[in-house]
């Protein structure tokens, strides 16, 4: 029995290409970028610039919005929103040079580990270098936004402790900015920055959700809002609202534990016939030698590949329980 590595190095090369972009990111900005650091990238860039506010606030406004003013970039356009989310610090153009620099890897390692095509290589290669990028952030916005979701309830008790004994808001939002780590501590310490040169704090609070596309920052901004028009005390409405969110939170979660054997199946029926075709290549290299070299062999793969990708699409409709 004839066993091939291709489709085991085509796997291996796109596991590559994804490690690859984090390293690079890590090198680059260094271990404030990462969302389990002590320290909020925002204290780090201050102690770096020694207390520059002014610089530092314009460094992260340029990183905050720089992914969704590039949306017109050719292949960008369908990362900015999901770049945006996960606050990328690469700009868009070297996101652009990492892809094309990722495809010259692909292509490369392709050459020296497989012996696909020129024509086949370059695609394949292509695909990496795009998807890898396009992996890596969208893992990367996933993970900030759930771990910005879970501080935000304990963000909102800490102002209203802070409220209580006396800070003003714009106070409580700097307390905020120091005693919670990223990504939430920075982006309060962007807005208490703003509020500090004359920003109105429910309209940077507002941008923020926009910017998150968070329906729990949205009610944050509402409050304040609506705080500062018609008074009324804050602290009280802030508790309301931090134990609301608290109980949005604990409702995801147990919808996510409930829903889970779904969504494992839905995964498991998508990505079985996949992994099957993988293993057949391995394992048996010649297993369609009878049939590829037929006219029907080509339409009916593309059938094939229409059929599961539709699988795809409905399960993860079905699998994707809204609340």
């Amino acid at each position: 029995m004839q066993i091939s590595a291709a489709p085991l190095i085509y796997i291996l090369i796109f596991v590559a290409v994804v490690a690859l972009v984090e390293g690079v990111y890590l090198t680059v900005f260094g271990k404030s970028i990462s969302l389990n650091s002590r320290m909020s990238r925002r204290l780090a860039l201050l102690e770096k610039s020694n207390n520059n506010r002014e610089e530092v606030l314009e460094q992260l406004r340029k990183e905050m919005s720089q992914h969704m003013a590039s949306r017109g970039i050719p292949l960008y356009s369908m990362l900015a929103t999901k770049a945006q989310k996960a606050n990328i610090a690469f700009s868009p153009k070297q996101l652009v040079m990492i892809m094309g620099g990722l495809t010259v890897f692909s292509y490369l390692a392709l050459t020296i580990g497989t012996e696909a095509a020129t024509p086949i290589r370059m695609l394949v290669a292509l695909a990496m270098g795009v998807g890898g990028v396009y992996v890596w952030v969208n893992n990367k916005a996933k993970k900030r936004m759930a771990l910005l979701e879970e501080q935000l309830p304990d963000a909102v008790e800490l102002m209203v402790r802070s409220l209580r004994v006396g800070h003003p808001f714009s106070s409580a939002i700097g307390i905020v900015s120091k005693e919670i780590p990223d990504p939430l501590g920075t982006e309060f310490g962007l807005i208490a920055d703003e509020a500090a040169y004359g920003r109105d704090v429910a309209e940077s609070l507002k941008a923020f959700a926009e910017r998150m596309d968070s329906q729990d920052l949205r009610f944050l901004a509402v409050a304040v809002a609506i705080q500062q028009q018609s008074g009324g005390n804050l602290a009280e409405i802030l508790d309301g609202l931090a134990k609301v969110i608290r109980a949005r939170f604990k409702l995801f979660r147990r919808v996510k534990a409930i829903t889970a054997e779904a969504k494992w199946s839905g995964m498991f029926l998508s990505a079985f016939p996949i992994g099957a075709l993988i293993m057949i290549n391995v394992i048996q290299p010649n297993y369609y030698d009878d049939v590829k070299e037929t006219a029907a062999f080509i339409p009916a793969a593309l059938v094939v590949a229409v059929f599961l990708i539709i699988n795809v699409i409905f399960m993860k409709i079905m699998v994707n329980i809204k609340v």
